[in-house]
């Protein structure tokens, strides 16, 4: 069985990443993949502009605490007003642009307006409350780097630079399919021996979360000839299959022949709790990754091996999931050969609980939990140990 490591390494060397490129309505862009480096044409702020509802002036004309000042001029937010006349100030409002003449903005709180004049009871310097051209960004910076994953904040940015439109990758195809005659869809009467699709939801929601177009074919009877016939139709449209169950070796699980069958089979078994059937291969143009039946080893195996290969995929170069030292708070004294992944969360003393059950089929450990604790092989854990902790909140973008 291949560590962990390697398997992963394994994995993403055999990356083709996805050239297609695509231009999307910034608007539309949320959780895409950017495809060339943007810049800006303009500064932001493309004009000197006020941080605060107050008074532009001149700060040689305010020699004291207590300078009375005619106010030649109101100025509100998307109006330029004139030049300040020397000896006056002017009446701004935030986001407004400073008039020529002024250099300092006094915050309304330290004046007293008395009809047609302001006492100014401050001494500003000059640049103060003034936001300046270019302060944010400047004309022909680049904004965002190729393969920047589009979040609210990239959005937002684009567009306070102008940009309408994005040019992005296009989306991974992903085509899913469940082996077992024992699953049952919700909705319908479960039968005596037979179990709900739980990871149909969980892949499904997952692969959407990553950005990528999904093509459900369901659940596949457990045969083989119905095994490689779906195959065969999911590689011609896909870059990938994912399959869940039918990859161990027991007389029903009928995955890893048909892949043999219709393409090639290139890593199977890793030494990982929970998960080891995880399995790697090509069936024509389409990547095949085939993942435990058992819930959490599917979603934990998804998390480690599925996400950053998809992620790389659409050129993102930065996969590892930024993980954590902390605490446990809890002793772990049944060291596995194989590297373990525990169901943890944090707790309000700032150190980890683990879920009491740590089945490969407890679903209800990946909700209670927040995260996963990378055991290495063979390591025990006594409470105040400090362990590798990784969110999951780092797993699932």
């Amino acid at each position: 069985m291949l560590a962990v490591a390697e398997a992963l390494e394994f994995l993403l060397s055999a990356v083709r990443p996805i050239q297609d490129v695509e231009t999307v309505a910034t608007v539309a862009a949320n959780g895409r993949l950017l495809a060339q480096a943007q810049t800006s044409l303009l500064n932001v702020p493309p004009l000197d502009n006020t941080q605060m509802d107050g008074y532009a002036v001149r700060a040689a004309d305010c020699v004291n605490a207590e300078t009375p000042l005619r106010v030649s001029q109101r100025i509100p937010a998307g109006y330029i007003g004139e030049a300040l006349e020397a000896g006056t100030a002017a009446r701004i409002f935030t986001g407004a642009i400073i008039p020529a003449g002024a250099d300092a903005v006094v915050m309304q709180e330290q004046c007293v307006a008395d009809g047609d004049f302001v006492t100014i009871k401050h001494q500003p310097k000059a640049g103060e409350w003034i936001r300046r051209q270019g302060e944010d960004i400047a004309t022909g910076a680049t904004i965002l780097a190729a393969g920047t994953r589009l979040r609210a904040q990239e959005l937002g940015l684009a567009a306070s630079v102008g940009l309408a439109q994005l040019p992005v990758l296009r989306r991974p195809k992903v085509a899913v399919f469940f082996t077992g005659d024992e699953l049952a869809m919700p909705g319908d009467p479960l039968k005596p021996g037979a179990i709900y699709n739980s990871n149909r939801f969980t892949l499904t929601a997952l692969l959407q979360d990553l950005g990528c177009d999904v093509t459900d074919y369901g659940i596949v009877p457990d045969k083989l000839d119905a095994t490689r016939s779906t195959l065969r139709l999911a590689s011609q449209e896909h870059d990938v299959i994912i399959t869940s169950g039918g990859v161990s070796v027991g007389e029903e699980d009928h995955v890893k022949p048909a892949v043999e069958a219709e393409g090639r089979l290139d890593m199977w078994q890793i030494a990982i709790k929970p998960g080891k059937p995880l399995a790697f291969g090509e069936v024509g143009k389409a990547f095949f990754i085939g993942l435990p039946g058992n819930p959490v080893s599917s979603f934990v195996t998804f998390l480690l091996f599925v996400r950053p290969f998809l992620l790389r995929m659409q050129g993102v170069q930065q996969v590892s999931p930024q993980s954590y030292s902390v605490r446990a708070d809890f002793d772990w004294l049944k060291p596995d050969r194989r590297n373990e992944f525990l169901r943890a969360r944090m707790n309000a003393g700032g150190g980890l609980d683990l879920f009491a059950n740590q089945g490969s089929a407890v679903l209800t450990s990946t909700v209670w939990g927040d995260g996963l604790i990378d055991l290495a092989p063979g390591q025990s854990i006594h409470a105040g140990d400090v362990v590798k902790f990784i969110p999951f909140s780092n797993l699932m973008s």
